[in-house]
């Protein structure tokens, strides 16, 4: 009983330092410009902004950030069937 109430505290410590992280990750900023075009992105990898010949891409933003959002969770389901995701990749370290 006492290692499942401490792993469940451990899980709930491990979500609030994720959500802190990725709180964080959201301010990191990054922008490109090239040939009349320009695409801002931040620390989670999303685009924030895509302007294009000075012409607001709303649509598009939402598009792409859409199809990577399904990219990732096909990634992630693969790493969880390859090896059980990070406790996989840590090889039982904690």
């Amino acid at each position: 009983m006492f290692d499942k109430l401490q792993q469940a505290k451990e899980l709930i410590k491990l979500r609030q330092q994720a959500k802190k992280l990725q709180d964080e990750l959201k301010d990191i900023r990054h922008t490109e410009e090239r040939d009349g075009m320009k695409v801002t992105v931040d620390g989670t990898q999303n685009i924030v902004a895509l302007e294009i010949g000075g012409e607001d891409k709303t649509e598009i933003i939402d598009l792409l950030n859409r199809a990577m959002k399904e990219v990732q969770k096909k990634a992630a389901k693969k790493m969880m069937e390859m090896g059980g995701g990070l406790s996989g990749l840590l090889g039982g370290m904690s």
